[in-house]
């Protein structure tokens, strides 16, 4: 039994949720100073490629990728052992936000 780990309370998961959409938001809005020189503005150009838009694509989702792996590392050495049980869980939130974000970057 004392391998059990406990649940986090609800006080816990909402600062978690709130932590969570800060650093989502700081992010979003720190790639996209980042690759702001990266890619077309007007996608309705005559003889309009993908390439500058596939590479600003790429950078953002890599350097997010790059984010959220070194801020897991960092707050699972940080975070009391009660709340690491929530770790993974907003990893994969943030792995699917990466390509959820993408939609904002070119809107």
């Amino acid at each position: 039994m004392a391998n059990v780990s406990e649940k986090s309370s609800g006080p816990a998961l909402l600062a978690g949720l709130g932590l969570f959409i800060a650093f989502e938001t700081a992010a979003f809005y720190g790639l996209q100073y980042l690759t702001s020189g990266l890619g077309e503005a007007n996608q309705n150009q005559p003889e309009n490629t993908i390439v500058a838009n596939w590479v600003k694509t790429m950078v953002f989702f890599v350097a997010h990728l790059l984010l959220v792996i070194a801020a897991m590392l960092v707050l699972s050495n940080r975070l009391p052992r009660r709340y690491r049980g929530q770790m993974m869980g907003w990893f994969y939130v943030a792995v699917l936000m990466s390509f959820v974000l993408i939609i904002p970057l070119f809107g």
